[in-house]
C-alpha cells in the first residue's frame, strides 16, 4: 500500500513540476486537422469574395472617370457649336456627321459625332429652331460601352407679330 501511495504522489509531482498529466482526464481536445483545414477553405472562399469585390469596384471607378471625360468632350464640342452664328454652315441641317476620326483625351480614344435637326421652318422652308446632338462613344472597352449624348437646341432670332 505503501508503495501505491508514493506512485500516487509522484504523479501529483510530476502533474504540479510539468503541467500534464500521465493519465489525460481533461475534456479538452485540440483542433484535428480537417478541422483546420475546413476553417482555412472558408477562409479562401471569403478571401475570394472580397477580391473580386475589389477587382469589381477598380473597374467601376476607372469607368466612371472614362465617363468624366467622355462628358468632358462631349461639353467642349457642344461650346464650339453654340458660339457659331445660328446660320453658319457648320450648324446646317445633316444626318449623324463624324467631327473627326478619333478624339483622344487623357489617354483614352472616341468617337464624336454631331447631328444638326431642324423644326419649326418659316414662311421660306428654313428652319427656326435647330436641335444640336452630340454623341461620344468610346473607341476602346470602357465604362460597358454606353455613349455620352448632349442636346442643346438654338433658335433664329425673329421678331414676333405682338
Amino acid at each position: 500500500m505503501g508503495r501505491g501511495k508514493v506512485t500516487q504522489i509522484s504523479g501529483k509531482l510530476m502533474k504540479g513540476c510539468s503541467g500534464h498529466n500521465a493519465q489525460r482526464s481533461s475534456p479538452e481536445h485540440g483542433f484535428t486537422l480537417i478541422e483546420t483545414t475546413i476553417a482555412l477553405v472558408i477562409l479562401m472562399v471569403v478571401g475570394l469574395g472580397a477580391a473580386s469585390l475589389f477587382v469589381y469596384s477598380i473597374q467601376n471607378n476607372s469607368g466612371g472617370n472614362d465617363r468624366a471625360v467622355a462628358i468632358g468632350v462631349a461639353q467642349q464640342q457642344m461650346e464650339q457649336f453654340r458660339s457659331v452664328p445660328f446660320a453658319d454652315p457648320i450648324l446646317d441641317v445633316s444626318v449623324a456627321t463624324l467631327l473627326s476620326p478619333n478624339t483622344i483625351s487623357n489617354g483614352r480614344t472616341y468617337r464624336v459625332t454631331k447631328t444638326v435637326t431642324g423644326s419649326n421652318n418659316n414662311a421660306s422652308g428654313n428652319p427656326t429652331l435647330k436641335t444640336i446632338t452630340i454623341r461620344v462613344d468610346p473607341a476602346s472597352s470602357g465604362w460597358a460601352g454606353f455613349p455620352v449624348i448632349i442636346r442643346t437646341a438654338r433658335s433664329a432670332i425673329t421678331t414676333g407679330t405682338h
